[in-house]
């Protein structure tokens, strides 16, 4: 009721607002201005008869004059006259407002909710939120847990939040109530188990590796299961086991996943009883391409840049009597030492001689 109140008398404020600038009544007026003007033609007249009683001008004369001046009093005050124009009167004006302010609260009957309780800034959710951080919110959420411990959107929600903030053993728990309020699935099963693999710390969790292993069984699809499971089995060493829990989750891969080349190293390794020969290849090529830019040197010759890469990568794979063997060439074929600046910087940074002994 004093909401509506305030509106009527805001509505009929500002009605009468306009209704004052609408009257049309003149404001300010001078009284002034009118007087003043008579006045001027008073004192014209004057000087007629003065001129006719001095003798400036004949009887004829003067009466003539005083027509035109007639006449010139005459377009004056029709020129400086209102303008009658339609006077339409109040009503019209008042009918105007009455249904403006009609239509506004109107409007606002339908379309506002008047009804609402106030809901001071300090009460409201979302500014709340923002002044919440991931901590506060947490506290908040177990006080409303250990006081109901059956609000399932409350673990729904805590349980991945623990995990985020590392306290992994809380957020097994979590995901406990959460199967035991609302049962098991594929994916809260998972994410038990992987919470307990990140509680372990790397030592393993037998419960987990049930947990993965009954959910494969329930649901072949499940890939985050067999990578896991995969995982967990490459650690415990047994590799067959763990070849075909890779190959399982590459199988059910669409090609474009981000952990399938994790997956095809591992299934790799895996078929290697354990070996990973990744890094041993990959260092294998590198020596080719160096042993290739060598040769290239040694029989072409080649920019100093050039030298100072081959240089560079016999140092970093460790062979400094390669390095030095490379160094020693690449100073005969730029014996300046203003050409080689660089290459000296890095040749005898890594212990390499300029005379030609090997380190």
């Amino acid at each position: 009721m004093i909401f509506w109140s305030i509106v009527i008398a805001i509505t009929a404020t500002s009605c009468a607002a306009l209704f004052y600038a609408a009257a049309g009544r003149p404001v300010n007026a001078s009284a002034t201005q009118s007087a003043d003007h008579n006045r001027h033609f008073r004192l014209l007249l004057t000087g007629i008869e003065a001129d006719r009683a001095a003798g400036k001008i004949g009887e004829a004369e003067a009466e003539a004059a005083k027509a035109e001046l007639a006449r010139e009093i005459l377009r004056a005050n029709k020129d400086k006259g209102p303008n009658p124009g339609r006077d339409l009167g109040r009503l019209p004006l008042f009918a105007g407002l009455g249904a403006v302010a009609a239509i506004s609260i109107g409007l606002y009957a339908f379309l506002g909710s008047p009804d609402l309780p106030s809901r001071p800034l300090a009460n409201r959710p979302e500014l709340a939120a923002q002044r919440l951080d991931l901590d506060d919110a947490i506290a908040r959420i177990e006080r409303q847990l250990a006081a109901n411990p059956g609000d399932l959107r409350g673990w729904i929600v805590i349980a991945p939040a623990f995990a985020e903030l590392g306290r992994f053993g809380d957020a097994a728990n979590a995901y406990r109530r959460i199967i035991a309020l609302d049962g098991p699935t594929s994916e809260r099963q998972t994410d038990l188990a992987e919470a307990l693999l990140l509680e372990a710390g790397g030592a393993g969790s037998d419960e987990a590796m049930d947990i993965l292993r009954a959910v494969i069984a329930s649901d072949p699809q499940h890939t985050r299961a067999h990578l896991y499971l995969a995982s967990e089995l490459m650690r415990t060493g047994d590799y067959d086991a763990a070849a075909r829990a890779w190959q399982a989750a590459i199988d059910l891969a669409q090609g474009d996943e981000p952990w399938l080349a994790a997956a095809r190293q591992g299934l790799a390794v895996a078929n290697n009883d354990g070996v990973d020969t990744a890094a041993d290849q990959e260092a294998e090529m590198i020596r080719s391409m160096v042993d290739g830019l060598a040769s290239r040197l040694e029989t072409s010759g080649g920019t100093v840049a050039e030298w100072i890469r081959l240089v560079q990568s016999y140092i970093v794979l460790g062979d400094l009597a390669k390095a030095q063997s490379a160094y020693d060439a690449s100073v005969a074929a730029y014996p300046a030492a203003f050409d080689r600046g660089e290459l000296d910087t890095i040749a005898l940074g890594a212990g390499l001689k300029l005379n030609g002994e090997t380190p």
